[in-house]
């Protein structure tokens, strides 16, 4: 199992081939841009950018992105798309990594993070308490992670009698496949923990969805290509309910969407939260 920049480095130049660009990828990114809503003219710090998918495609509606990742393979190829894109001016590109470095100086408008990066940490409240000093009063920020309960990770474990796959998130520091024959150690946090994680540096939980709900997790994408028709039925009651509990905590990964509070007292601050 590799350590945190070395695995994605190995992974980077077949990451997108791996994940991004099948056709499971592509569905569950448009669910998660559903949330991406940051208007042109906004600054946006993203953290864990990987391939540059999001920052580019921020970029591409008129954001200003400062896209953070721990590895430089990754960020090369994120380099070379913003390029490809014509959006450079728009992007600027830092090696950071989370569980140790600093953030890029602020303040911005709203953060992000795609896809499970904010996994890698095992204590996400130092990062929150620097987000807290990086990001406006009012600034929106959207998180995607891994959760601990994947509906059909279980199912489809169980089925097969493996309970220890089926509950692997359960454990801490479980390792996660991250291509190219690589694992890296990930921890799963529950919606509840991250919007306690968050809370305590002044963010307040404004939405929740889950993501690969009623569609499989990522490792299981050859089942889409296989019957196309079935997921896309599939993928539409997950765009018609993935907001609404239970299934906002059961999939394979949940968009949770924060603001954070502004400095206010008295009948504003009950209003506010």
């Amino acid at each position: 199992m590799g350590s945190g920049a070395a695995a994605f480095d190995a992974a980077a130049s077949g990451y997108d081939a791996h994940f991004t660009h099948t056709t499971l990828g592509r569905w569950l990114r448009e669910a998660l841009r559903e949330r991406l809503d940051f208007p042109p003219g906004a600054r946006v710090l993203e953290l864990g950018c990987g391939t540059g998918e999001d920052a580019v495609w921020l970029a591409s509606r008129g954001v200003a992105v400062v896209a953070t990742d721990a590895s430089e393979a990754m960020l090369d190829v994120a380099r070379g798309k913003a390029a490809a894109a014509g959006v450079e001016a728009r992007v600027r590109w830092a090696r950071v990594d989370l569980a140790r470095d600093g953030l890029p100086e602020g303040p911005f408008d709203g953060a992000c993070s795609s896809f499970g990066a904010l996994n890698c940490l095992e204590d996400r409240r130092p990062l929150a308490q620097a987000m807290a000093r990086a990001v406006r009063p009012g600034g929106r920020v959207v998180l995607s992670l891994m959760g601990p309960l994947c509906a059909w990770e279980i199912a489809w474990n169980l089925a097969r009698l493996r309970p220890g796959v089926a509950f692997r998130r359960l454990r801490a520091g479980a390792p996660a496949d991250v291509g190219g024959g690589r694992a890296v150690r990930v921890w799963y946090p529950s919606p509840r923990r991250l919007a306690a994680e968050l809370g305590a540096a002044g963010f307040r939980l404004r939405g929740l969805a889950g993501l690969g709900v009623f569609l499989p997790p990522t490792e299981l994408r050859a089942l889409v290509d296989r019957r196309p028709r079935l997921f896309a039925w599939l993928r539409d009651r997950e765009r018609r309910w993935a907001a609404c509990w239970p299934w906002n905590r059961w999939g394979d990964h949940y968009v949770a969407v924060f603001k954070r509070a502004k400095p206010t007292t008295g009948a504003q601050e009950r209003e506010d939260r």
